[in-house]
């Protein structure tokens, strides 16, 4: 060891002053303290970071591709172009809604009711591995087609609009004309204008109904043996569509698996154009409870059969979007722009998944700068601590400082034998600190603190170590300690022989 560390590392710790032992204790206490709480506070906002962007992207496609039409039937020839794309995994259809739901008195809207491809969403989304109760193999059923678009009614149509074709408008209007004219005929009757005779080998037929005209009405009504059964209590012939829920929504309807539940579609009223739409309301048989872990998605959304979905919103063989799944969710953005040159046509709007959660992750990010540059300060407060440590030992080590440059030591050793204590507090501090930093965040981990989904949206605090933002608080925790040694150690350089060996009077 070369006498500048011999130096470097005797001056740490003075035998005759005992502040200055105690100096260098507190420096390097600083020095831990500022890293541990950087570590930690760097640990849980990059934790709410992943969770958040591992919950969303749970129950959320990597690249959505829309269009600018509420009529998307080409869907299934966009996918194949799609999947074509280098980095896109799968793609699959989705059709979503927001609706009402109630069972058993209790109600919850603004549900949005989701229609997928059960064979292609799985390639997609991470939904299975969060179904914490039920199964959705018997999410779509064997005899499931696409839906056939339904006509609808419109003020002021044609016959057309108003029978399903042409063919059949005629047929009732002569029916109706017929009418007419009987009614004609009574009132000529009446008014004893001659009626045309019977023709002459007519019958007599007698009308009264077996057991008169008298009718007699049930107390309860008698449904034939096919319906009897309630499609609700599971013994039903009628086989109700599928849904899966999330334990959130469960819990606000008190539902479980098998539960009966009766969506509404909000549509109600006039649309743009004067078309009549009714409120839709359909049962749905709950096969599956999902627990996604972020409560937007727990108690708001809710998954059907991509055929039931379209059907129930009377879409026909059409969809809202395609979903599509990639290898890399760090290079959304290159297959956003390799879908959008593969789809060359501006009705088609691409999306990825840091496009739709933009706010939220800005925020996140924001507050994660935030928070890092705050509790950065208590570093450069430390490194405060390590000017004052040392200028505390040169104005202790004096006489020896120029003692060693009387017999012949160059300025720049004497620089070093304080960039060596800088060095030495730093990494001491720095190592105590991020041992402190880890048994915090093994506590987090080990006895998580329990938060408010309704507000964080998570239900316990989360904690992600990630070893690159540890190195990096390290080296700049060392390097600020290095900094601050320069301002003693060039005092020291510049003491001169003469004054620090000169006896104090």
């Amino acid at each position: 060891m070369s006498y500048v560390r011999q130096f470097a590392l005797r001056y740490l710790g003075s035998r005759k002053r005992s502040f200055v032992s105690m100096g260098t204790t507190f420096a390097t206490a600083g020095v831990a303290l500022g890293v541990a709480a950087l570590c930690v506070a760097v640990s849980v906002s990059g934790g709410f970071q992943s969770q958040f962007r591992d919950k969303i992207l749970g129950v959320n496609a990597h690249v959505l591709v829309l269009k600018y039409s509420i009529d998307f039937r080409e869907y299934r020839d966009v996918m194949q172009r799609v999947e074509t794309i280098p980095g896109v995994v799968a793609a699959a259809p989705f059709v979503i809604n927001p609706t009402m739901v109630s069972h058993n008195g209790h109600t919850a809207t603004g549900v949005l009711l989701k229609g997928i491809d059960p064979a292609r969403s799985n390639k997609v989304l991470d939904l299975p591995r969060t179904v914490v109760a039920g199964s959705l193999a018997d999410l779509r059923h064997a005899d499931a087609t696409p839906p056939r678009a339904t006509p609808r009614l419109e003020l002021g149509g044609t016959d057309q609009d108003l029978f399903g074709s042409r063919a059949k408008a005629p047929s009732l209007i002569d029916g109706m004309t017929a009418a007419v004219a009987r009614d004609s005929l009574r009132r000529k009757e009446g008014t004893g204008v001659e009626s045309p005779s019977p023709p002459p080998n007519a019958k007599a037929i007698d009308a009264t109904p077996p057991g008169g005209f008298v009718s007699v009405l049930p107390d309860e009504d008698a449904l034939p043996a096919d319906l009897a059964a309630d499609p609700c209590n599971g013994n039903g012939v009628l086989k109700l569509p599928s849904i899966a829920i999330g334990v959130a929504l469960a819990h606000q309807l008190d539902a479980h698996v098998d539960s009966c539940l009766l969506v509404t579609s909000p549509t109600i009223g006039l649309s743009i154009g004067g078309v009549a739409k009714p409120a839709v309301a359909k049962r749905f048989r709950v096969i599956a409870i999902f627990e996604a872990g972020f409560d937007q998605y727990d108690s708001k959304l809710a998954y059907a059969d991509l055929y039931e979905a379209q059907a129930f919103y009377e879409y026909g063989d059409s969809v809202t979007g395609i979903e599509t799944r990639i290898e890399d969710i760090d290079q959304s953005k290159a297959v956003v722009h390799a879908v959008q040159a593969a789809l060359h046509d501006g009705i088609y709007h691409v999306l990825d998944w840091m496009d739709l959660n933009r706010g939220l992750f800005t925020a996140l990010i924001v507050q994660r700068i935030g928070v890092t540059i705050v509790l950065g300060l208590i570093l450069v407060v430390a490194a405060f601590t390590v000017v004052a440590t040392l200028v505390m030992i040169v104005l202790d080590k004096q006489r020896e400082i120029a003692l060693l440059k009387a017999i012949g030591a160059p300025e720049r050793d004497i620089v070093r034998i304080f960039l060596w204590q800088g060095l030495a507090i730093g990494t001491m501090g720095t190592a105590a600190g991020m041992l402190f930093g880890a048994l915090g965040c093994a506590l987090l981990m080990r006895v998580p603190i329990d938060l408010d989904a309704k507000v964080y949206f998570i239900s316990h605090l989360p904690v992600r170590v990630r070893a690159s933002e540890w190195a990096a608080i390290g080296g700049f925790s060392i390097f600020l300690s290095l900094a601050a040694a320069i301002i003693p150690a060039r005092h020291a350089a510049r003491t001169v022989p003469a004054e620090g060996l000169r006896p104090h009077s």
